[in-house]
């Protein structure tokens, strides 16, 4: 139900590309930048500046993306509460997830629950579990599932799930033989760790400082973005990694990669999050109480 002029004007702002907005909006870039001009002249005044093949937002784009992101918002949760008066499950459905939940627990989540609200429109946003908190603090998605607990206040949390931390190298790599390994035999090895921001990043960090061992003091090879990229790497026998027990079941299988558990066992919490001010439609309610039961069955 919200003007088609704020959800064009908020793709372009969000992408800070009039191309990408108009191939995530289904639309020809012609199309979105007619819309942005109506959107302008209605208003009298400039919402980008544009040059040298790039835009950016002006004062009055900033505070228009501000209102539209609350404006789309409410439109949708409108959408969500008419489904729920006339008894039926429907509506879009905003979902963030850290980059592990998202790559590897959360697409048969998503199909699952599909499959039981066909009406349902899931939209997924991947980035790791800082960007994603954020997102859900300034309202721009529904929910989101981080590795770890909350860290802004604004946001409640739900506890889905407890995942485990093995460390993962190359069959022949000299850390393979171990039963099992400890923080101090870690130290002297090269690490392929993920980037700062990641939730597994936060708790590998963690657990090194709570070893006595201050992450800088690691043999930090390389800073990855994503559970793929690290096993990748890893496989070439160049150091090891820290990975959820759900990223390398594949690879352990087939014997690309080698799985040793740590001493002290190494595990976090999978969270949900969502805003402490915001209602909760029973759209998000539904899926919230679904999430959890899948997760817990998806990690065990």
């Amino acid at each position: 139900m919200a003007d088609r002029r704020l959800q064009v004007f908020h793709a372009v702002a969000k992408h800070l590309s009039f191309t990408k907005a108009a191939e995530a909006l289904f639309m020809t870039q012609p199309a979105v930048t007619f819309q942005i001009k109506q959107l302008e002249d209605q208003y009298n005044t400039r919402l980008f500046e544009r040059g040298h093949g790039r835009i950016g937002l002006t004062p009055a784009g900033e505070m228009v993306l501000q209102y539209a992101e609350r404006i789309l918002s409410m439109s949708d949760e409108l959408e969500a509460r008419l489904g729920e008066m006339t008894g039926e499950m429907r509506g879009p459905l905003l979902v963030g997830a850290s980059t592990t939940i998202a790559e590897f627990i959360l697409p048969r989540v998503l199909g699952e629950f599909n499959a039981l609200y066909p009406q349902v429109r899931a939209r997924l946003i991947v980035a790791n579990s800082e960007i994603i908190e954020n997102r859900v603090g300034e309202h721009t998605l529904d929910i989101g599932l981080i590795e770890g607990p909350a860290h802004l206040p604004e946001l409640l949390a739900e506890t889905c799930c407890e995942d485990e931390l093995v460390v993962i190298c190359a069959p022949d790599y000299p850390l393979a033989g171990e039963p099992e390994i400890t923080p101090a035999l870690l130290r002297d090895y090269e690490f392929i760790s993920r980037e700062p921001g990641s939730g597994t990043r936060e708790v590998t960090d963690n657990y090194f400082k709570a070893a006595g061992i201050p992450p800088q003091d690691l043999k930090t090879l390389m800073e990855l973005g994503s559970p793929e990229a690290l096993k990748g790497v890893v496989a070439t026998g160049l150091g090891y990694a820290i990975v959820s027990k759900v990223v390398c079941g594949k690879e352990c299988q087939l014997g690309s990669l080698v799985e040793i558990p740590l001493s002290p066992r190494l595990t976090r919490t999978l969270s949900m999050v969502y805003p402490r001010d915001r209602f909760r439609t029973r759209l998000v309610t539904t899926f919230v109480e679904f999430a959890k039961q899948k997760m817990r069955e998806l990690v065990l």
